[in-house]
């Protein structure tokens, strides 16, 4: 393929400015810039016809005029001017349109929506017309082009590049902070500002306590009778003594609280806590102190929830939080009976629990929102302790997913073996307690 030989059939049928030209021979001479590479080939171009028209030949003199013509090129234009030849305007270019000539204007507007955003690294990301895409990739199919590059990678690169020399951070591909969508050709410019990700621990010290937020279900939120106007069927959660001072810190828009497994609202959560993500969607201030964050957390929270070791992290952490839902975990129980219980029953009780497996149809207090199927899940651990002749505390460690309070009463059936079966009487959970998480991150 002969370059400059292709070059001059595609002008001669069309009009294609520096950019456009120059980047069907795109993955030719590294470190070029495609403008560069377009108007260096119109250049030889012009040289040659000019070469030819001074030999008295017509053919320099036409294409001379398909330069000044298709190509736009100013040089051309000039030998024609002097040589006092009638020449048509320069026209606009098939591909682009001339909008390649808008990206330190694209670049100005978009610096200007980032500089209520604190950031480290962007990405751009173009729209273009289908229309548009389809033109290049026929002109590429007429003249067997090989060795091309998009429109769309061009405008994302040099757009790119003007941006980073107007704000000084750098293009990051994998995990930017913000994403800035442009279409050159409608000139409309949006951010997709990426989430802070905030990882931690929790302990929730009182009862009657949510670990989600939960919208009323009669106004979905608005605010009714039934939930006092508070839009909520509970009035406090462990979501909400997170997300309110993170939100407030980092003035983002909203935020989403991910947690290793759930506590039921009436059961602490103790020991070193559980492992959450509280992700924050569009924030505006990223460099926070976790320190301040903390302290604001937890008095925010006072006497209800406390965190700590808290980190910054990302899409990973959560789906491995979504992983660690079935980890190890350790309970505590206080049991009531409706009779007295002797210590023969409770070392039995405690010999039958250890090492078994549970199988545990789904309880009937969660088949509005759970499966209706049976699980299956060990007891690694089990530990009786006396409290009264009618109460014991039990201590239980087990694969994560168990309903601790159905295997205290059975469920009617549903949970097999249970305590309630074991000693053939009716046993009521009092008290629950969650007093380790066990994942990889914590044992």
């Amino acid at each position: 393929m002969d370059i400059l030989e292709k070059s001059l059939e595609m002008l001669e049928k069309y009009p294609l400015c520096n950019n456009c030209l120059g980047r069907q021979f795109a993955l030719l001479g590294h470190g070029l810039q495609n403008e560069t590479r377009g108007e260096a080939i119109k250049l030889i171009l012009t040289m040659k016809a000019h070469q030819t028209a001074l030999a008295n030949e017509k053919a320099g003199v036409a294409l001379l005029k398909i330069l000044a013509a298709n190509g736009a090129f100013p040089i051309a234009t000039q030998i024609l001017q002097t040589a006092k030849r009638k020449m048509s305007k320069p026209k606009q270019c098939c591909l682009c349109s001339g909008k390649l000539e808008l990206v330190l204007e694209l670049a100005n507007d978009a610096t200007k929506m980032l500089k209520d955003y604190e950031y480290s690294t962007f990405l751009v990301g173009v729209e273009l017309p289908t229309e548009v895409e389809e033109r290049e990739d026929e002109l590429r199919a007429e003249f067997d082009l090989n060795f091309s590059e998009s429109m769309r990678n061009e405008f994302s690169r040099i757009i790119g590049k003007a941006i980073s020399e107007l704000n000084y951070k750098a293009a990051e591909f994998k995990r930017p902070d913000v994403a800035i969508l442009i279409n050159p050709f409608t000139k409309h410019i949006s951010l997709q500002v990426n989430p802070l990700h905030i990882a931690g621990r929790y302990r929730k010290l009182a009862r009657g306590v949510s670990q989600s937020r939960w919208i009323c279900h009669t106004c979905h939120g608005r605010g009714c009778k039934k939930c006092n106007w508070t839009g909520k069927m509970y009035l406090e959660s462990v979501e909400d003594f997170i997300a309110e001072p993170a939100l407030k810190i980092t003035n983002g828009q909203a935020a989403v609280f991910h947690g290793a497994g759930r506590e039921d609202i009436d059961a602490r959560m103790l020991g070193n806590g559980r492992p959450f993500v509280i992700e924050i969607k569009a924030p505006k201030n990223r460099s926070i102190n976790l320190e301040t964050l903390e302290k604001a957390i937890n008095k925010h929270a006072e006497g209800k929830v406390k965190v700590h070791d808290l980190r910054f992290a990302d899409k990973e952490v959560v789906r491995q939080l979504k992983k660690a839902e079935n980890s190890q975990k350790s309970y505590q129980v206080i049991v009531e009976f409706n009779r007295s219980i002797s210590d023969e029953e409770l070392e039995k009780l405690e010999t039958s629990l250890k090492g078994i497996l549970i199988n545990q149809q789904t309880p009937r207090r969660v088949l509005h929102r759970r499966a209706d199927r049976l699980r299956e899940k060990y007891i690694y651990k089990a530990k009786v302790k006396r409290l009264t002749p009618n109460r014991a505390r039990l201590n239980v460690t087990c694969q994560g997913g168990l309903y601790v309070k159905e295997l205290v009463t059975g469920d009617e059936g549903r949970t097999r073996p249970s305590v309630a079966e074991i000693l053939d009487t009716v046993a009521i959970p009092l008290e629950l307690d969650v007093l380790k998480v066990i994942t990889r991150e914590h044992k």
